[in-house]
């Protein structure tokens, strides 16, 4: 038997898409996007037994552009699981984007955290997810809406770049938003809609400016009588004003055929539950969304910006990617931070890489952690001074699942 990790080559896609299918439990074709310079696998005599996916994207981090490795198509043969090979996998891969110094951190979507928390993954975002009846969607106070909405085409090749621009706009600022490029588009928010539904796109306009889209499919539901059953499902909502928010649930609200409006994707800070006199009708649920690895804690410090100039030290303790361990001392300023290894003293905090992450996207204050037993805190006055530094201004999500 001779194991083996590289990538795979254009001739065994076909064998990794059928590991990933099989194990995963989903159709061929949702790997059809699989491109050999993006893998990484554990061959045991030329068959692979595991793979890893690795997808370079840039994601908003507080403001400022990082670059990151989108993780995926992650999985293991069902005759070769608990041999040690995902462990393989990670491990080879931190060291490539350590060694390659261009992406200091991994992200992901997970079918199950507890897979990667142990590699020093954490939970960095929570999302949420609405079902509401039309009749339910009623406002506790008045905003006047001068703007107006009108429909755009949700074909790619149609009204595109109108869609990209606001976007744009929109993720601006926040955390854990990615560039979405065509494919992603394509694959993500404008996939083809399903059989029976139909896919609608509108855009709110004031003042001669766009500030807002909502992308939404209505269709037959599976009740069995589906003529009773119509339902619509959000894809995607962006505004840049609260008029334009208002004026998207103000349409929603004007659904009276249909029986329940369902929203899977949404950010742990979306307005709506303040609005509406009955949020309970909502049906808010939560669960676990972006899981993110600091694989480079210099490069993970200078990819996102601070409202405050301070001075954070800390120590860590790093078992797979042992070139963070130690003690470091952070200068931050509006743009940019400043990263140095601390030769001597005592860190304000000593804490481990899935604690980390968590407090670098805002998932988490210091504070938090500390009552959380998640860090050991040496300066307890520091607390404060982290949780102001490190905050964000806007919860961290993504509404594209990769």
């Amino acid at each position: 038997m001779t194991i083996e990790i590289r990538p795979a080559v254009a001739d065994e896609i076909p064998q990794l898409i059928r590991l990933l299918a099989t194990s995963l439990g989903k159709p061929e074709r949702r790997f059809i996007a699989l491109e050999p310079e993006f893998t990484l696998a554990v061959f045991d005599d030329d068959r692979p037994a595991a793979t890893h996916g690795s997808w370079p994207l840039t994601m908003r981090f507080n403001g400022k552009t990082v670059p990151i490795s989108g993780v995926t198509t992650v999985s293991t043969d069902m005759i070769d699981r608990q041999k040690g090979h995902l462990r393989k996998l990670v491990t080879q891969h931190f060291q490539d984007l350590h060694e390659q110094g261009e992406r200091p951190l991994a992200v992901l979507f997970a079918s199950q955290a507890a897979i990667y928390q142990r590699y020093g993954y954490a939970v960095v975002s929570t999302q949420y997810s609405y079902e509401i009846e039309p009749q339910y969607i009623q406002f506790n106070e008045p905003l006047e809406i001068p703007g107006t909405l009108h429909y755009v085409d949700p074909d790619p090749d149609a009204d595109f770049g109108t869609l990209v621009d606001l976007y744009r706009k929109y993720r601006e600022n926040r955390t854990g938003e990615v560039h979405r490029g065509k494919p992603m588009w394509d694959a993500g928010i404008l996939a083809p809609a399903n059989e029976g539904e139909i896919r609608s796109a509108v855009v709110y306009e004031e003042n001669g400016e766009l500030q807002g889209y909502a992308i939404y499919r209505t269709g037959l539901g599976d009740a069995p009588w589906p003529e009773v059953d119509r339902t619509c499902k959000i894809d995607d909502i962006v505004w840049l004003t609260p008029q334009a928010y208002r004026a998207f649930w103000e349409l929603f609200a004007k659904l009276q055929l249909v029986r329940r409006i369902e929203w899977p994707q949404v950010a742990g800070d979306d307005p709506l539950p303040h609005l509406l006199i009955e949020p309970r009708m909502l049906r808010r649920r939560s669960m676990d969304q972006l899981l993110a690895r600091v694989v480079d804690i210099e490069g993970s410090f200078r990819g996102r910006c601070y409202d405050e100039s301070e001075r954070l030290t800390f120590a860590i303790q790093d078992d797979l990617c042992t070139w963070n361990t130690g003690q470091w001392q952070i200068h931050t300023g509006p743009d940019d931070a400043e990263v140095t290894r601390m030769e001597s003293g005592v860190p304000d905090i000593e804490l481990r890489p899935g604690t980390l992450a968590m407090l670098l996207f805002g998932q988490i204050t210091a504070s938090q952690a500390a009552r959380y037993g998640k860090l050991i805190v040496h300066k307890p006055d520091a607390l404060r001074i982290w949780d102001k530094t490190l905050r964000v201004q806007f919860e961290p999500f993504s509404a594209d699942h990769w």
